[in-house]
């Protein structure tokens, strides 16, 4: 079953978001069992993400105001996959699922603009071999062309601490892994 993933998640080239129409007011329930189902089924490369969009409102009940929950668009769910007949399956067949958004119930993956106006981010991770201690090039940005060596690296921001030599003096800068290069 892996391999079949494997072979899946290659064809549909690179995960992307879709629509998922549920049932209102089961937004939440949609969420955990397809969670669930991921767990169940071993899943998690091929169905990455699923997020119920909320937003803080302000509220008065009997004269005390409170910041609740709640849902941007009653209904929906959002599911970041990548789209193989398994993950499309899994999805559409979950409790409480009416159907993906788009012609026929076909789905149409979100566009850029639409995940930006979402507030989802949409940047690409770049995985990178850089360890502690390495010498780098700056490729690109104001200290382009300097050399340094790493002092940290943090590969869930996308970001290394480098120092860089300036002026005689070491100096430590943030940088983005698209920015360096190994020496």
């Amino acid at each position: 079953m892996a391999e079949n993933i494997k072979q899946d998640k290659k064809a549909a080239e690179k995960s992307l978001w879709y629509v998922v129409h549920t049932y209102s007011g089961y937004e939440n329930k949609v969420k955990e069992n397809i969670e669930a189902s991921v767990i169940r089924r071993n899943m998690s490369e091929v169905i990455e993400e699923v997020i119920v969009p909320m937003h803080k409102v302000e509220e008065t009940k009997n004269g005390e105001r409170s910041l609740v929950d709640k849902k941007i668009y009653p209904g929906y769910v959002l599911v970041k996959m990548y789209l193989t007949d398994e993950s499309w399956y899994v999805v559409r067949n979950t409790r409480g699922v009416t159907g993906f958004v788009g012609p026929a119930s076909k789905p149409v993956p979100l566009s850029e603009e639409e995940l930006t106006n979402l507030g989802i981010k949409t940047r690409e991770t770049i995985t990178i071999n850089l360890d502690v201690g390495d010498e780098i090039v700056v490729l690109e940005g104001p200290f382009e062309s300097y050399t340094g060596t790493i002092a940290e690296v943090h590969k869930d921001k996308g970001k290394v601490k480098a120092n860089i030599s300036m002026f005689g003096r070491d100096t430590l800068v943030e940088l983005d892994f698209n920015q360096v290069e190994k020496n």
